[in-house]
């Protein structure tokens, strides 16, 4: 019976995705509006950021809008079908569980930030 469950939940799944990516595309905000010189320093800033994720994860599309509204370039990592990704999510971060932003300070020190909610709520306090 759990087969069958599974089995119907990853259907599902591969029904919903491309109408989760085209409502992403679709409604995706267009980015703010920034001098060139202002915008080399917002991506000097987010080079040492890096998004792990899931294509049609919902909590993953809500953070790649808020990139895009803010017109942030960072580094997005698939953990779902590339297990050198998945594997570095689970040694750095301690779980396999997206979306989840690697923060690399100056100092080379890393931080794990999972949550949609937080990890929005941190872009708009650096970026916004």
């Amino acid at each position: 019976m759990r087969m069958i469950i599974r089995a119907f939940f990853r259907l599902l799944r591969l029904a919903l995705t491309p109408f989760m990516l085209l409502s992403e595309k679709l409604s995706t905000p267009k980015a703010i509006e920034r001098s060139a010189e202002q915008q080399a320093i917002v991506d000097k800033a987010t080079e040492n950021l890096a998004l792990y994720e899931f294509r049609a994860c919902p909590f993953c599309i809500k953070v790649r809008k808020e990139m895009a509204r803010l017109g942030l370039n960072i580094e997005r990592r698939d953990a779902q079908h590339d297990e050198k990704n998945r594997e570095a999510l689970l040694k750095g971060g301690g779980a396999v569980k997206v979306p989840c932003l690697l923060i690399v300070d100056e100092q080379g020190e890393e931080r794990w930030m999972y949550e949609s909610g937080d990890i929005n709520d941190w872009l708009g306090r650096e970026f916004g």
